[in-house]
Order: C-alpha cells, then sequence, then structure tokens
C-alpha cells in the first residue's frame, strides 16, 4: 500500500468515526435521566473525618423559579443496623437562583464510617418559593457510596 493510499484510507476512516460519535452522543445524553427544569438540587458530596466528629459537605443548586432567601433541612443519619442514629435540622442559609451553593457541616460525635444512608424528612425552613415548592421540587444524588435520598 502506497503512502498515498494509506493516508486516503485513514482519513475516509476518522470520517465515518466522526460521522457516529455525534450521534451516540446525543443518544447518551437523552438516555440519562434529568432533574426536572424546576428543582432544588441537593447533593451529598462527601463526607470526611474531622476533629470533631464528621464533617459533610452538599453541593445545592436552585433551579426553582424563585430564589431561596432562608432554607433549613432536617436530616436523619442511619447506622449499619439501618436503624436512625441522629435527626438534626441543617441550615443552608440563602440559595440564590440558577447558583450552585457548597455547604460543609462538622457533625461533632459522628463518625463518617457508621453513617450508612441519610434521608432529607422535611425542609422544616423555605423562606422565598411558594409553599411546598421546597419538599416537592427536591432532587437528591450522591457522589459517594453513602444513598442520599429526599
Amino acid at each position: 500500500m502506497t503512502a498515498r493510499s494509506f493516508a486516503s484510507f485513514v482519513a475516509g476512516g476518522l470520517m465515518v468515526v466522526g460521522s457516529v460519535l455525534p450521534a451516540y452522543a446525543q443518544d447518551a445524553a437523552a438516555a440519562a435521566p434529568a432533574a426536572p427544569a424546576n428543582a432544588l438540587e441537593v447533593e451529598l458530596n462527601a463526607l470526611a473525618p474531622s476533629q470533631k466528629g464528621c464533617m459533610m459537605t452538599f453541593v445545592a443548586l436552585n433551579k426553582l423559579a424563585a430564589p431561596v432567601n432562608k432554607i433549613s433541612f432536617e436530616l436523619a443519619f442511619f447506622n449499619d443496623k439501618n436503624a436512625v442514629d441522629k435527626i438534626t435540622v441543617l441550615d443552608f442559609r440563602d440559595l440564590p437562583e440558577g447558583k450552585k451553593r457548597v455547604r460543609q457541616f462538622d457533625m461533632p460525635n459522628m463518625k463518617c464510617e457508621a453513617v450508612t444512608r441519610i434521608i432529607i424528612n422535611d425542609t422544616p425552613v423555605c423562606d422565598g418559593p411558594a409553599a411546598g415548592a421546597c419538599m416537592k421540587g427536591l432532587v437528591t444524588r450522591s457522589q459517594i457510596s453513602v444513598p442520599f435520598e429526599g
């Protein structure tokens, strides 16, 4: 095979691959579940041991139709026996519309390795959106092995 024939062969192969990849990417994007447009997304991002106990990191994104002036979440922490170990309220402060916010909470006397699941029970404070919108639009996910539910 001459150098010119080989170059034509490679170029033709690249054109075929290049035309297939965008279609595949569109199919993959369509198959991935998307969060609702009017959602309050809260992600459990990390648990890390701290001097006090366990540092919890959350990432929140307000996709609701209004800014959240103040919000708190009541969370239930489960242990390895699937029993509720602790219930507490965490103040996430404000969540501007369309903005991501990282919030960290140092949980005293809690060992990160003992936490097997976290559930958001309620939003006792949700100032800004219509009544019930914070809990109704809640979408949770976890970036770590500990399940996080809403």
